[in-house]
């Protein structure tokens, strides 16, 4: 069986059987997964632009691999572990980012290391993973206590604010300060404007995601103008580095202007700005939205929150450090959930460059390979109970549980390489401001949420501050 169109609509979609059961070997067939039958011309990307959430809902009641045709192009979504490993691990060297993603984010950084490639991909990571060790985060955990701290102290008892507003601003100056030894406070808002226009670019429910780039509509003006300020902010940054002779810097920026790849040469100047655009956006964007939902779980879940603060009590004397976090089991682990609840970097996308045999299914090259990770987490197969936010479901390994159950910074070669760095920031500063200040809803339940370029919240996540 080449192909199998699975009509719209039909009743026997929620009783189709799962296709490969986890850890089972698969014989090499030239069966392709089943096909979700569309419109002429349009496929299904008007079901999925009038709600990508319900679309994704439905794909998955297929079985673990669907087809379909969304803004052009042939997709094909998985939801099975054993597949995602297959892809990101295993035959990775097989897939690479897919056109769908090159093109949605055509503009953006296109030499930095989220869009590279090949060798200038695999040189441009050795040239970086120095910055990122564990001896160099710890030298990073005094400025992300810090900033904290102050952040703490700027709110007012009894006030309303927008968390992600604020947490944004702290992940920027705690990135900013840490990987470029530049204090961007009185010059964040070319990176918050160039943030917003790119998740606007992107908002998966709007035509515009699936237009080219130089189509002259208002989202695409809007963001040709955030980038072109935020590309000038980080050439006076750079041009600042340079004109301070003499001066002695350990941080990721004196490593790409000085470090040399394996052919002995340094990166260009395209490359440079192209990593600190890189590194601005997504070392902070996805972080202060890790924050921002950690802070709406507890304040939703004040047993919880309860419970992470005894942890604190009983094991910080002050500020904590980055020697305290193996006894912060508690911490880990509310931050784990949540980022298994709210996973802001939602969608990993890969392209592969010849046919390849994953699970029983053949994956035709150029297949557009959507997975989404928050559907993993999310799946009831894997965690009991999981609309629920339980952090206790971390304090153990599952040996039911496949690995790529749950894989928040991706995995395999291309998985975050500031995922130790994200994972302490968000520790830390969660720690310090939890010693603090506590955040209690305005309002009850979840929030709405938007499938942009991060995985955001439709309106402004406000709480109200109360001092400790």
């Amino acid at each position: 069986m080449n192909d199998t169109d699975v009509a719209a609509g039909d009743e026997q979609a929620g009783s189709h059987e799962r296709q490969a059961a986890s850890g089972r070997e698969a014989a090499t067939t030239d069966e392709t997964p089943p096909r979700l039958a569309g419109k002429p011309l349009v496929g299904n990307t008007f079901e999925f632009i009038r709600d990508p959430f319900a679309f994704y809902d439905r794909l998955e009641s297929y079985g673990d691999a669907v087809r379909y045709s969304v803004g052009g192009y042939d997709f094909c979504t998985f939801f099975e572990p054993e597949y995602v490993e297959a892809v990101l691990v295993e035959k990775s060297d097989k897939f690479v980012k897919a056109e769908i993603f090159r093109d949605s984010a055509a503009g953006f950084a296109e030499q930095g290391l989220v869009m590279t490639e090949g060798e200038q991909w695999r040189d441009q990571r050795v040239q970086m993973q120095p910055a990122f060790t564990l001896d160099r985060i710890q030298s990073y955990a005094d400025a992300m206590v810090r900033y904290a701290e102050q952040t703490a102290d700027e709110f007012e008892d009894g006030e309303v604010v927008n968390v992600d507003d604020a947490m944004s601003e702290l992940t920027l100056q705690i990135l900013a300060k840490s990987l470029f030894d530049i204090d961007v406070a009185e010059r964040r808002a070319p990176v918050r404007e160039a943030t917003a226009a790119l998740n606007e670019r992107g908002d998966a429910s709007g035509v515009s995601a699936f237009l080219p780039d130089w189509v002259p509509t208002p989202k695409n003006r809007r963001f040709r103008q955030g980038m072109a300020d935020f590309e000038s902010l980080v050439d006076e940054l750079l041009a600042e580095r340079r004109e301070s002779d003499g001066e002695e810097y350990d941080d990721l920026l004196s490593l790409l202007l000085d470090s040399e790849g394996p052919n002995g040469e340094t990166m260009n100047e395209r490359e440079i700005r192209d990593q600190m655009i890189t590194f601005l956006f997504a070392g902070h964007e996805t972080t202060s939205l890790a924050l921002t939902y950690t802070w709406h779980l507890l304040g939703q879940n004040p047993e919880n929150a309860e419970r992470l603060r005894a942890e604190l009590d009983e094991q910080l004397d002050g500020s904590p450090s980055m020697f305290d976090l193996p006894n912060l089991d508690y911490t880990e682990q509310v931050v784990k959930e949540s980022l298994r609840l709210f996973p802001p970097a939602y969608v990993i996308f890969r392209e592969p460059t010849e046919d390849v045999q994953v699970g029983p299914y053949t994956i035709p090259e150029g297949t557009a390979l959507s997975i989404p990770t928050f559907k993993l987490h999310w799946d009831e197969r894997w965690w009991d109970d999981p609309d629920e936010f339980r952090p206790e479901r971390f304090a153990a390994e599952d040996p039911e549980r496949p690995e790529y159950a749950y894989f928040p910074f991706g995995g395999g070669p291309r998985h975050c390489i500031g995922m130790r760095f994200a994972m302490t920031e968000l520790q830390l500063t969660l720690a310090t401001l939890a010693q603090r200040v506590e955040f209690e809803p305005v309002y009850e339940g979840d929030p709405e949420l938007t499938m942009a370029a991060t995985l955001r919240p439709e309106e402004p996540m406000e709480m109200r501050v109360r001092k400790l």
